[in-house]
Parts: structure tokens; sequence; C-alpha cells
């Protein structure tokens, strides 16, 4: 109704002018929401050959490092022992990421 103080309109939006049903940032609306609630299924043998390669690419540089750590944390989305969202890899990655621009954990 006009007037009426709701927390969203006609439209199902919020009183920020967004779809109150998104979903949320960082999410795949394509993605089924039950499919093993990140929508990816366990593959040891896929997390085991992206933690082959990080292994492979780690030397001595700080970017080939920093690809090895990304590939390590990204196999965690696949390994079966490890409960781990790709959201909760795209935080990790922007923190490495963050890190690097930084030049240190300690700076």
């Amino acid at each position: 109704m006009p007037g009426d103080d709701t927390p969203s309109d006609d439209a199902g939006n919020d009183a920020s002018g967004q779809d109150a049903d998104a979903e949320p940032p960082g999410r795949d609306p394509s993605v089924d929401a039950d499919a093993n609630d990140d929508g990816l299924e366990t593959d040891p043998e896929r997390a085991a050959l992206l933690r082959e390669i990080a292994d492979d690419v780690r030397g001595d540089t700080s970017e080939s490092e920093q690809l090895a750590n990304v590939l390590y944390r990204t196999s965690d989305i696949y390994a079966p022992d490890e409960d781990t969202t790709p959201e909760e890899v795209m935080q990790n990655v922007k923190f490495i990421l963050e890190v690097k621009e930084r030049g240190g954990l300690g700076r």
C-alpha cells in the first residue's frame, strides 16, 4: 500500500532497493543451492591434481609462491576431507593478494 512502512515494496525490493530474494554476493544463482551445500561435488582426483600442480609451481619467487597458495586453497573445494565453499576460497584468495600487495603479513 502507498505510505505503508513495510520492509519491502510491491516489487519485492527491501528498503535499500535491493531484491529481497536475491542470492548473496559471490553466489552463482544458476547453481542449485541444495547440491552439496556449495554446488560442487567432491573430487579427490581433482584436489590431488591441483595440489600436485601447486607443488610444481612453488618456487623461489613470491609470484610462484602466491600462485601455489591460490591453487592449494582452490583444491580444498574438491577435497572430501575439507568443508570449504567457493566463497571462502575467494575471500582467502583476496586476502593472499592483499598480503602480496602490502609486501607481507607484518606490514
